[in-house]
C-alpha cells in the first residue's frame, strides 16, 4: 500500500508532531503534502526519509492549489489519501476524488464544541465540513469525545472511526540525570518546584490562568512555558503585571524528537508538574505526554483521561475554576511531596503501536471497500 498524507501545515503543533511520530510506526510507503508553512516538522519528516512536498497555497480560496493537488496524487499513484485538519480536508478530499483515489480517509484532530483549531465555529465552517466528509471513507475522531462531536454534527455513526493519538513512551521514560542537566541548562534553581505549560500560545489555552496562580504560590515557584504563538507577547506582559516576570521561563517551540536536553521530553522531565488550564480539547495530548514521564497532572479538559475508566489516570487531577483553583490545587499537590516518576496504565494505553495498529485497520477497510 502507498498512502499520501495531506495536512494544511507542518510547523511545531500537536497534529503535526502527531502525523510524524505515526509515520514512523506505520508499515505503509508514505508521502506528505503541505499546503502552507513547511516549518520545523517538515525538516524532521525529511529527516526521517520521508518525501515532502509543498504546495504553495497562499490561503483558504487559493483554488488554484486545487489543480496542483491533484497532480501531485495522479502522479504518485497512491492507493490511499488520509488528510489532517480542516483546510487539507476539504480540499484533499475533493483533490483526492478528481484524481481517481476513493480510499479517502481523514483525521479530526482538534474539534471542540465551540471552536475547530482555535477558531470560533459558524454555520458556513460546518456545511462546508459536512459536505467534503461524504467525499471520504472515514472520519477518524482522535477521541470518543471527538466522536461524538462528530455525531452531533451530522456525521453518520458508521463513518466515524476512533483512533486515539498515540505517544512514545520510550521518549519521555524519566530519566533522573537529564532532568538535572536540563534544569541546570535552564537556570532553574535546584531546589524550584517548576510547573510546566505545553502547548500553541494561544487564547483557548488560557495559559494567563497559570501566570496569575503563580502570583499566589511561594517565590521558589516557577512556570515553564513551552510553546509558541501569539500569546507569547500579552503572557509576558501579564507576568510583568502580576510581578512575576523573574519567575516565567519561555522555552518556545519544542518537537518531540529533538536534541536530548531540548526537546519536550527532557523539558518535561525538568518539570514537577503540568497543568494544563485550557478549557475545551479534542484529546489533551500534553496530558497524556506528562503522564507518560510520570508526572502529576492538573487540567480542566482533557477527554484522553476522561474516556478512561477511574483509576487508570493515576495521577491526573481535575481541577475546575480559574487562578485561585489552580493556586490551591498546587498548593495541596506539592505539600503531598514527590511521587515515585513512573507511567500509569493510561500512557500505556495510548502507546503510538497501538494508534498505528488501529489506524492499519481503517486503512485496510477503506482500500477494500474500494
Amino acid at each position: 500500500m502507498k498512502a499520501l498524507h495531506i495536512i494544511t501545515g507542518l510547523g511545531i503543533g500537536g497534529a503535526e508532531q502527531q502525523l510524524r511520530l505515526l509515520l514512523r510506526h506505520l508499515p505503509v510507503a508514505c508521502d506528505v503534502v503541505t499546503l502552507t508553512n513547511p516549518g520545523p516538522v517538515a525538516a524532521g519528516l525529511a529527516a526521517d526519509g520521508v518525501r515532502v512536498v509543498h504546495l504553495g497555497m497562499s490561503g483558504n480560496r487559493d483554488l488554484a492549489a486545487l489543480p496542483r493537488l491533484v497532480n501531485v496524487i495522479r502522479a504518485g499513484r497512491y492507493d490511499l489519501v488520509h488528510t489532517h485538519l480542516y483546510r487539507a480536508c476539504v480540499y484533499g478530499r475533493l483533490a483526492a476524488r478528481l484524481a481517481g483515489v476513493r480510499a479517502v480517509v481523514a483525521t479530526e484532530h482538534s474539534l471542540g464544541d465551540s471552536q475547530m483549531e482555535g477558531r470560533r465555529l459558524g454555520s458556513g465552517v460546518r456545511a462546508l465540513y459536512l459536505a467534503s466528509e461524504r467525499l471520504g471513507r472515514a472520519t477518524v475522531a482522535v477521541s470518543p469525545t471527538v466522536a461524538e462531536r462528530l455525531r452531533r454534527w451530522g456525521v453518520p455513526a458508521p463513518r466515524i472511526e476512533v483512533v486515539p493519538n498515540g505517544v512514545d513512551i520510550s521518549r519521555f521514560r524519566f530519566d533522573p540525570d537529564l532532568r538535572e542537566r536540563t534544569r541546570r541548562r535552564l537556570g532553574l534553581p535546584e531546589d524550584a518546584y517548576v510547573i510546566g505549560g505545553v502547548g500553541r500560545l494561544a487564547p483557548g489555552k488560557r495559559f494567563d490562568v497559570l501566570v496569575r496562580a503563580l502570583a499566589e504560590l511561594p517565590g521558589d515557584c516557577r512556570l515553564l512555558l513551552v510553546g509558541g504563538g501569539p500569546e507569547e507577547s500579552a503572557l509576558r506582559r501579564a507576568a510583568h503585571r502580576s510581578g512575576v516576570a523573574d519567575r516565567v521561563l519561555f522555552a518556545g517551540e519544542r518537537p518531540a524528537g529533538g536534541s536530548p536536553g531540548e526537546d519536550l521530553p527532557s523539558l518535561t522531565g525538568a518539570m514537577d508538574v503540568l497543568a494544563s488550564p485550557s478549557a475545551e480539547e479534542a484529546f489533551g495530548l500534553a496530558v497524556v505526554e506528562a503522564l507518560a514521564a510520570g508526572l502529576p497532572v492538573l487540567y480542566v479538559s482533557c477527554p484522553a483521561v476522561e474516556d478512561l475508566p477511574p483509576g487508570a489516570a493515576r495521577g491526573a487531577t481535575r481541577v475546575a475554576g480559574g487562578a485561585e483553583s489552580f493556586a490551591r490545587a498546587l498548593t495541596g499537590l506539592r505539600a503531598r511531596g514527590p511521587a515515585p516518576r513512573s507511567a500509569p496504565e493510561a500512557a500505556h494505553h495510548y502507546c503510538i503501536t497501538r494508534s498505528a495498529a488501529q489506524l492499519m485497520d481503517v486503512y485496510a477497510a477503506a482500500v477494500s471497500r474500494t
